[in-house]
């Protein structure tokens, strides 16, 4: 929960004057009018007759504006249910009045909120809180993430203690009586070396990445004994994937098999992209700033390791012009949403004969040499962009066929390699980042302190060694049963909707219901993050060492490729974790038909035991609502209760269901913002998970509440618990972002902007239009609205 202290009220000390001020009015009001009838005898008359006029003319004004502001105010009341009749007073409690505070705070009152509710809940929110320097989006997630970021910070101690203890003690003596485990403490010295405490980073310089480049066979942009005699794609392909876990022309991985969840099964897919999407390079018109930028910033990089400015821009110019290349025969995401034409399960044979570039076999048996796997051509591998391999290798031929082509692919290899790990080095490189992140995002970065760099990038390495410290720090464990409870009641309004779907037949109705049965709901953390031993032993193979950052990072790419090659021999846990404890977000898996919710989003906003139920379920209800909604969406229903993708839908069914899909996407495409239109296919799958989650939750807050004595309302606010509900839900969103990380926001992410998420769900909803007594053809009421679920 937010806390105050004296200078945050530092700005309301005129509100506090003006209350002194009323309090005494009786005697104030006497004492002023009595000096001033002795002032008005001394007036002449014409003195008195403007005075009069004047105090006329300042009468009729204030009663003007008296009537207006009350038509105005009546105007705005009809939209608002009062539940308070005769004696009744609201919650005064401390935490009612609190929580009241930061509502009002966050809303503008002067919107209409048939017009526009996320204006009507945020506007107040935004203005109070503009976007921080370095940051390109501020919300209320990310607010959350940083007090959370507070409590690790906490625990792992700070820069300046870790200086005065690296004076006084070896590293291997420094106090660590905080921390449980040696897990933990692998995540103090980790974090320790990001902070840098010994200064190797910038002592190092490139050093680290120079001696890198020469393991690897050379850069032709450096002087680092590049020979493309000794060359060849095969061997540079298994070092960069198989060593150091970069992803380069493909991706692949280990992962539950779709259609037999119960094994784990190679995968590949299509990659290969430095820059987010592939429009940032077929567009270049549009993106033509950021091309400029992404060359730079790669030209610089090179120069640092010893590149001649002029060879190396061309060099790099050419990188390009092949991720280009890349890009034309790259899928869009947004084509890519039907689970069942993308899964292909083939033999590694199979897959030779349709990409030869590469000897199939022979690299997966060097991967699995990892693990003492043998790999034959029998293997089955089941490949998501067959087409796309395909096309890579008629690529790659043609790139081949000459001797600049040949240096071009190893100088893209090398430079996949090369961005990853820059970021460890010192801060020249990290500078070079700065003006493709602007151009990328709107903002250079870098202007936070870098404590709060380190302790994410120890969440994102350590995730779980930290989510210990977290979790023993600051969450309370009655919250997983309460959590629990609210699930089963949003999970049973879900349920209970699908009789009302004149869409769906009887059986697959029926099957449906058992899948949400059957849905798994992970709280709070996974159970051996609290057994030190199970712990230690998820990251015993893991060396990191205090003042080694670059080669801590290395290690960690090859530890995380390690991990996932060992599950090839292993019958899948359907209750592992993939989110880190103190994270600030939620998931939905459809192999594990699981759903999971790290404590990092069980707090307020979204959760607080002193909040009125109407808040909690308008906050982490509908997140709840919105992870099961995800079990039936677009792609979540190709998979049945078992998590095996699966035809478990009569295909009248499907037929229904994707003409309404087709309606949400219709809605979404007509958003727009900053001139650009939001893509409804790319974001069908949340959007209605959006729709579905808001719907279940609101219907299971009702169902709670039914029998029960309507709740006190809270101080300040004319609105009831059902309208509550939709404040809180959409305050949730309450965000500020620049215009270039909207941009790319609508560009790659499956999420639609913050405003149309709160915006499109409420209005597809008639229940909320009923409670705020919207109009049909209002903005927020339509009278065409879509649902699916």
């Amino acid at each position: 929960m937010t806390r105050y202290t004296h200078a945050d009220f530092a700005d309301d000390d005129s509100v506090n004057s003006v209350q002194l001020t009323e309090g005494i009015s009786t005697s104030a009001t006497h004492i002023r009018y009595h000096a001033g009838s002795s002032i008005w005898k001394q007036r002449t008359m014409l003195e008195k007759a403007l005075l009069v006029l004047v105090a006329t003319l300042f009468f009729v004004i204030v009663v003007l504006t008296i009537i207006l502001h009350s038509a105005e105010h009546r105007i705005h009341e009809s939209r608002i249910i009062h539940v308070q009749t005769g004696e009744e007073l609201p919650c005064l409690n401390k935490s009612c009045v609190h929580i009241a505070s930061n509502i009002l705070e966050a809303m503008d009152l002067s919107v209409d909120p048939c017009e526009d509710f996320y204006s009507y809940a945020c506007n107040g929110w935004v203005k109070a809180n503009p976007i921080p320097d370095g940051k390109s989006t501020w919300g209320t997630f990310m607010k959350l993430e940083q007090q959370n970021q507070l409590v690790i910070k906490h625990v792992l101690g700070e820069y300046f203690v870790l200086k005065l203890q690296q004076l006084i003690l070896p590293s291997s003596e420094q106090p660590m009586e905080n921390l449980k485990s040696k897990a933990e403490k692998k995540a103090k010295i980790y974090y320790e070396s990001c902070l840098d405490v010994n200064d190797t980073v910038e002592q190092f310089g490139a050093k680290p990445m120079i001696d890198l480049i020469k393991k690897m066979g050379g850069w032709n942009i450096t002087d680092s004994g590049f020979n493309l005699t000794n060359w060849s794609l095969q061997r540079i392909v298994e070092l960069i994937q198989n060593k150091y876990n970069i992803g380069g022309l493909f991706s692949y991985v280990v992962g539950e098999d779709d259609k037999n969840s119960s094994r784990y099964i190679l995968q590949i897919d299509q990659s290969g992209l430095t820059l987010p999407t592939r429009e940032y390079y077929l567009n270049k018109t549009e993106h033509s700033k950021v091309l400029e930028a992404y060359l730079d910033y790669m030209t610089k990089v090179g120069v640092l390791l010893g590149g001649e400015y002029n060879s190396t821009k061309e060099q790099m110019q050419a990188v390009i012009d092949f991720e280009t290349r890349l890009a034309n025969i790259t899928t869009p995401n947004e084509l890519r949403r039907d689970e069942e034409s993308l899964y292909n399960l083939m033999t590694i044979a199979d897959l030779y004969e349709r990409a030869r570039f590469l000897d199939w076999r022979a690299f997966f048996e060097n991967a699995m040499k990892i693990v003492n796997r043998k790999v034959n051509n029998k293997e089955k591998i089941v490949v998501y962009a067959p087409e796309y391999l395909g096309n890579l290798s008629l690529l790659i031929e043609e790139y081949q066929s000459t001797e600049e082509g040949n240096i071009t692919l190893n100088n893209y290899m090398v430079w996949q390699t090369v961005r990853v790990f820059s970021g460890c080095l010192s801060k020249a490189f990290r500078d070079a980042y700065k003006g493709l992140r602007k151009a990328l995002m709107g903002s250079e970065g870098g202007e936070e302190p870098q404590w709060r760099y380190c302790v994410q990038d120890t969440n994102n390495v350590l995730g779980f060694a930290i989510g210990a410290i977290f979790v023993r720090e600051v969450f309370h464990l009655d919250s997983k049963n309460q959590a629990e409870e609210m699930i089963n009641n949003v999970r049973n309004a879900f349920k209970k909707n699908f009789k009302n779907l004149k869409w769906m037949d009887e059986d697959t109705r029926k099957a449906a219901i058992i899948k949400a049965d059957a849905i798994s709901d992970m709280i709070g953390y996974p159970d051996f993050i609290r057994n030190t031993t199970l712990l230690d032993q998820r990251y015993e193979d893991l060396r990191v060492y205090n003042d080694t950052y670059f080669q801590n990072n290395i290690n960690i790419n090859l530890y995380n490729l390690q991990k996932n090659l060992e599950k090839i021999n292993e019958a899948v846990n359907k209750t592992t974790w993939s989110m880190a404890p103190s994270t600030v977000n939620a998931y939905y898996t459809p192999t594990k038909n699981q759903m999971v919710f790290p404590a990092g989003i069980l707090q307020s906003p979204f959760y607080d035991p002193s909040f009125p139920e109407s808040l909690n379920y308008g906050g982490m209800g509908v997140v709840m609502g919105h992870e099961l909604t995800h079990g039936f969406d677009d792609q979540g229903r190709e998979f049945d209760k078992d998590g095996n993708l699966n035809h478990w839908w009569k295909n009248k069914t499907i037929e229904r269901f994707k003409a309404r899909t087709k309606c949400v996407v219709d809605q979404y495409n007509k958003y727009k913002i900053n001139s650009k239109n939001i893509n409804g296919n790319q974001t069908l799958g949340e959007n209605i998970a959006d729709n579905g989650g808001l719907k279940a939750a609101y219907h299971a807050y009702l169902k709670l509440m039914d029998g029960q004595p309507e709740p006190e309302t809270l101080p300040g606010l004319p609105l009831n618990h059902r309208q509550l509900f939709f404040v809180a839900f959409a305050q949730v969103w309450c965000s500020s972002v620049t215009k270039e990380a909207t941009a790319l926001q609508i560009e790659k992410d499956s999420h639609s902007p913050a405003k149309f998420r709160v915006i499109g769900a409420l209005s597809n909803l008639k229940e909320f239009s009923k409670e705020f007594k919207c109009d049909v053809g209002t903005k927020m009421n339509p009278k065409n609205k879509c649902e699916v679920w």
